[in-house]
Order: structure tokens, then sequence, then C-alpha cells
């Protein structure tokens, strides 16, 4: 049977703007790919959303005509596992690949967790990401959001430990991760480490650039140091072992969930702690991540929470508690 194939960019209004240590962004711009069976979108449709990311050379344009080179292939039976020769890892990846998750469970009348083997979806309970800033309007984000239970705090360098400190006092209750999204260097690295640790920070996200983690080699610490970066497309955890002690997987740098499970499967046989992360996308991006949630030790799937208005159906969420997606939306 063959399929239609449909590919889209859309935009999504981020509620009160996101920033990081290296971009600012107002809007979540992503990719949607749709499989459907013959014509005019019946009997069955799968979906796939993923979110380009720029650090790695990603965008609308070169996301979708990655895709639009596999489309003749897809529309003649390209597989999941075909996809993983057929396309390099990273968002295009990505959303063809949930999109054919989607289309399998459908078709089968079975949820993507049974076809991956993980059912039934548990809820899971995701941190809550406040915005890099000053000390002081950090320090209000955080009182705001002081309710929730774990909280991912986004750095940029010098005076991250003035920043942890006032989040800290702002949420003593909260368990803390910090992101420092390869901000820190020589010049604060030990600083914003002792800050860390006297603050009862859980896990520090790619403290170091990529190319200079060297120094983690070895260093004692009682705060988890997580591989986000460090963990490029496409790449295993090889040699990760010996400078983190856990790594950030993301569908989006896997390229699709066929590839984090596999990725998972690794970072288990290594004894690496498993952070499930996200790029700033909607419900139907985080919704297959659900499933490499489950026994995840720290779960970072908050994208819908922080924009302006969700697609619909969306993800329902209990304060930070996130719950399986329904079969409206994905899986």
């Amino acid at each position: 049977m063959s399929l239609e194939v449909d590919v889209k960019a859309e935009s999504f209004e981020i509620a009160g703007g996101f920033k990081i240590s290296r971009e600012t962004r107002t809007h979540a711009k992503v990719i949607v790919v749709t499989l459907s069976d013959g014509a005019h979108r019946g009997p069955h449709t799968g979906h796939g959303e993923c979110v380009p990311y720029p650090r790695y050379g990603e965008s609308l344009e070169s996301v979708r005509a990655e895709i639009e080179a596999v489309t003749p292939a897809l529309k003649t039976g390209l597989t999941r596992q075909d996809l993983l020769s057929a396309m390099p890892a990273g968002a295009a990846r990505n959303a063809v690949d949930c999109a054919l998750w989607d289309l399998e469970a459908k078709r089968l009348g079975k949820s993507a967790a049974e076809l991956a083997g993980v059912a039934p979806l548990k809820p899971v309970t995701t941190a809550f990401t406040i915005s890099v800033d000053t000390p002081e309007a950090m320090a209000e984000k955080t009182r705001a959001a002081a309710h929730r239970p774990l909280l991912k705090i986004k750095l940029a360098g010098p005076g991250d430990d003035a920043r942890i400190r006032a989040v800290r006092e702002a949420a003593p209750e909260s368990t803390l991760i910090v992101d420092a999204n390869e901000a820190w260097d020589e010049s604060c690295f030990q600083t914003n480490m002792a800050a860390c640790e006297a603050a009862g920070v859980a896990l520090i996200e790619q403290p170091l650039p990529a190319s200079a983690d060297g120094m983690l080699a070895g260093l004692k610490r009682s705060v988890t140091i997580c591989a986000d970066e460090s963990l490029h497309p496409g790449s295993g955890i090889d040699g990760l072992k010996e400078k983190y002690d856990a790594v950030n997987i993301k569908l989006d740098k896997a390229g699709g969930l066929t590839a984090a499970l596999e990725l998972v499967k690794a970072a288990r046989a290594a004894d690496l702690k498993i952070m499930v992360g996200c790029m700033l996308g909607t419900s139907l991006a985080m919704a297959p991540a659900t499933v490499i949630a489950q026994g995840a030790d720290y779960v970072d799937l908050d994208g819908p929470l922080l924009l302006a208005e969700d697609r619909s159906p969306g993800l329902r969420f209990d304060g930070s508690r996130l719950f399986p997606p329904e079969k409206a939306l994905w899986g």
C-alpha cells in the first residue's frame, strides 16, 4: 500500500520567551510529518514532530529537504529499520521515525508502547524549566514555580553561583537540576561547582563545551554530571563514561524513538543514569519520548508547559505530573 507524505512547518508562541546561554527564542518552530495510507488520509494516519537544532547546523529548510529526499522511498514502504541507514541521525529522521511508529500502532490496533515492549505507560514527573536571567529575575520566576517537585535551571557561565543561590532560596524544597549549555570554562567552573554542591543540586547538565570536557575525567564530585551536547547526533556513548555519570537522550538528536531505545540500552549497560530531554516543541514531540521516560532517572519533557498555547489534543499535565498520550495525539 502506498503512502501519502505531508511535511509542513508550524510555529507556536512561547509564553514569556525562552533564554539559554547561547540564544533567546519567542516561538517554537517545528516540522510535522504526516503519513497516510492511500489517498485522502485514510484509513490510518501517523504523525511525528521534530525541532531543528541550530547547534548542529539544522534549520526548518534543511530538515524539510532531508525529509523530502526520502519521501519517494517512504511512499514505497521504507521501514523504521531502513530509516536508520537511509537518513542521518537528527531532527528530520526523528519526525519520520515517530510518524512511522504512530502509523504502525494504528494499523495494528496496538499502542506504540506495546510495540516497544514497555506497556503500559505510567505517569512520570517532569522537570519545569526556569530560563536564565539575573539572579533576582530567576528567583521571582522560581518562587512562582516552587510548588513543583523538580526544577531545571538554565545557566550562563560567570555569575551562575549567584543565580544558583537565589534559586535555591526561592525554592528550598524542590529538587534542582541545572543546565549550563556548555557555558562554563576554567574561569568559573570551580566556583559554580561549589555553589551547586552547597545548594544540593542533584544534576549538572553539560557544564563545559563538548570540545573541552576532558577536565571532567577523574573529577571528584558529589553532583551527577550529565552529557547533552557531548552526546552528538548519531554517536554512541563510547568514551562518555570516563567523564559523565548520566546522558540526556533527546529524540531530535538520536534521530527518533527507534534509535533512542537503543541508546537507553547502551547507557544502562554502561551503568550511566538516564535523563530524557526534549527540544522546545509541542505535545506531539513529547509523546514519543514518554516511551523512553519509563524508568528514566530524570524526565525533562516540559515543552508544552512553556508554550502560550499547545496543539489540541495535547498531553495531560497535573502540575508536573505528565500522563501518557491519548491515541488521538500519538501512538
